[in-house]
């Protein structure tokens, strides 16, 4: 008897940081969400695909769940919650390593009333003492219940076979949603875009990181040569700010630029000349109109 064909829809949820776009991209074997040490980096839902033999799961990496601070704090949350809305699971992250906290207790509980089955994943359990991290889980299981537990360590890419096999195992037979070679339905422009941004959350200061947004303004493929030109405009809140993103002689933006490049070259399979601009757009994050401009819509 033919083995049917098995699909769904799993959301990806947890406080700021856990480590989930680190996750996404260890899953599907390829850099979709952009990483970094600070909180909040995911701004959209980004759909990652991972597809094996009579199986194709779907991730949606959502934002960080956390107390909204400005309107673009408040499409995240949104972003994030909405998501739950048509999946066929939800994978909670919580971090090992800094320990299960109010916030994830908060969140676990909120999540009991869902019909999706929930699976929770405790990450970072490379950088955590194993006793320590299971009594926490142990105690969180007091508050609620999870269809299974799985610890693992993105980064080091352990437990990853475990936690696929718990989440196919909750699949519905479906159809094959995206083709095998597809890892993402996230469009070029933001994709690029998205790596100008990690590289300034990971360079800059922390006064500036969540102030900036990024616009592309021009893709041009050089005729006959292997080479792509690339614009891109930088916004940031403060004209302060935009001295930092600058640098010294143009120092930072220099390093931002060719570590953005690196990455957009592997990303596009060629070579890149990236040009990149700086405005001053104050408040921009509490702008509906500037949100809708830099692709935060709902």
């Amino acid at each position: 008897m033919e083995k049917q064909y098995r699909s769904g829809f799993v959301a990806i949820l947890g406080r700021p940081n856990v480590g989930k776009s680190t996750l996404l991209n260890a899953l599907v074997g390829e850099k979709i969400a952009i990483v970094s040490h600070k909180p909040q980096t995911t701004r959209n839902t980004i759909q990652g695909v991972l597809t094996g033999e009579g199986f194709q799961i779907v991730f949606l990496d959502t934002p960080g769940i956390h107390q909204p601070k400005n309107k673009l704090g408040e499409y995240m949350v949104k972003t994030a919650w909405r998501s739950l809305d048509e999946v066929e699971a939800i994978l909670m992250l919580v971090d090992a390593a800094a320990g299960i906290g109010e916030g994830d207790r908060a969140l676990f509980q909120s999540l009991q009333n869902r019909k999706a089955p929930l699976i929770l994943a405790v990450n970072k359990m490379d950088a955590a003492n194993e006793d320590t991290a299971k009594a926490q889980v142990e105690h969180l299981l007091t508050l609620g219940s999870a269809d299974e537990v799985v610890y693992i360590s993105a980064r080091r890419r352990k437990g990853l076979g475990e936690l696929e096999a718990a989440l196919q195992k909750r699949l519905p037979e479906g159809p094959q949603y995206f083709p095998e070679d597809m890892i993402t339905d996230q469009p070029e422009q933001r994709l690029i875009c998205e790596m100008i941004r990690e590289k300034m959350l990971i360079l800059l200061q922390e006064e500036v990181p969540h102030g900036i947004g990024v616009e592309l303004m021009a893709l041009r493929e050089r005729q006959g040569q292997a080479l792509i030109d690339i614009e891109a405009t930088i916004f940031c809140e403060r004209s302060s700010h935009k001295g930092i993103i600058i640098g010294k002689q143009g120092s930072m933006l220099r390093k931002i630029g060719q570590q953005a490049r690196y990455d957009i070259e592997k990303l596009l399979g060629c070579q890149v000349n990236l040009q990149l601009w700086i405005k001053v757009r104050e408040n921009w994050r509490n702008s509906p109109l500037a949100l809708k401009e830099l692709g935060y819509q709902d």
